[in-house]
């Protein structure tokens, strides 16, 4: 029995090159991938939980985390075809085929792996950072060998490609564990005082629990940026904390009500749309008969006593000359015959 086990085992598979693989080699083959790939899923898994719960270094333990995920699988693969009868110095025999098969189609598979192994080392984008491309916006939470993934604050997780961060235009919100500077946009009514308005949104920039402390280089500051239609434009800038610059949307919500609350309890008016209409004459006609020939008679008067009310004078000596010709009566045939149609 333990002979023919020792034949089945030398049995010969395959043999090309001068090479030999047989059925015992190949199931020792299998053996130490698959305790490669256990071990590898150990040491990622443990040093991710220390990763987790660490406060400080967490980039270079995600960076031990994929040198050891990656280092085993490839220790154990070397091993594996060494065990299973492959002379590692005649590798250069598959080369050709390798180079195939890259053309064929996994020159994309490659491209992605060395820009991640690019991403992992070069820490211009790290796990953790919020970062913002054309389409997408949210912290990176993993970098695997193919694509990064990213979940937006709705808990949306987005997958990039690697080669994505690599070529194109990226903006990292958190590069380097700093946080940023914010534009809060605000406006007030026209004849607010300035002075009061800025010491007013200042004080409640600064109560605002994520606020940072104020430095030489770093203050919360109420800029005059314009004059719009309704009234005076501002900007609040203010340093917040790293995490609520993680939450772009809620931080400028808060900054907002916090404004707002503040204004009112000041008493500065907040400016809204409004447009005012005056009309000061229509068709030679002002007043009261102005608003009969738009349908709009006053109450108490009949379009019969409007019809006795007599022409409007001329205008006085030094009036605008575009007022006078709006008081004049029109000399349009067509004006008069719509005019003496609505008189009937």
């Amino acid at each position: 029995m333990v002979n023919e086990l020792a034949e089945l085992q030398s049995a010969a598979v395959l043999r090309f090159g001068g090479i030999s693989l047989t059925i015992g080699g190949l199931v020792t083959a299998a053996v130490i991938i698959a305790v490669a790939g256990f071990l590898s899923w150990v040491a990622t898994r443990g040093i991710r939980r220390l990763r987790h719960r660490a406060t400080r270094s967490t980039q270079a333990l995600y960076l031990l985390e994929k040198m050891a995920g990656y280092g085993i699988l490839i220790a154990g693969l070397f091993m594996a075809l060494s065990a299973a009868g492959l002379n590692l110095s005649s590798l250069a025999v598959f080369a050709g085929a390798i180079g195939i098969g890259l053309g064929l189609g996994l020159q994309g598979v490659v491209k992605e792996f060395v820009s991640g192994l690019f991403l992992i080392f070069d820490r211009m984008v790290s796990v953790g950072d919020y970062v913002e491309l054309d389409d997408a916006r949210g912290a990176i939470v993993e970098i695997g060998p193919r694509a990064t993934r990213i979940r937006t604050n709705d808990n949306i997780n987005i997958i990039v490609p690697n080669s994505n961060l690599i070529e194109g235009k990226v903006t990292n919100w958190t590069l380097k564990g700093d946080t940023r500077r914010i534009h809060v946009p605000f406006s007030v009514a026209y004849g607010a005082n300035r002075a009061e308005v800025r010491d007013t949104v200042l004080r409640a920039a600064r109560a605002i629990p994520f606020t940072l402390p104020e430095t030489e280089a770093r203050k919360c500051q109420v800029w005059l940026v314009g004059f719009g239609e309704s009234g005076l434009d501002f900007e609040l800038l203010v340093w917040p904390t790293q995490d609520a610059v993680k939450r772009p949307a809620a931080m400028h919500a808060a900054y907002t009500w916090a404004i707002a609350e503040a204004l009112d309890e000041a008493g500065i008016e907040i400016p809204f749309p409004q447009t005012d209409l005056r009309i000061r004459s229509v068709f030679g006609h002002e007043g009261d008969d102005a608003l009969e020939i738009l349908g709009r008679a006053p109450r108490g008067r009949s379009r019969k006593a409007a019809s006795d009310t007599p022409a409007p004078k001329a205008a006085t000596p030094g009036s605008n000359d575009a007022v006078e010709d709006l008081l004049r009566p029109s000399s349009d045939p067509v004006e008069k015959e719509r005019l003496s149609g609505e008189d009937r």
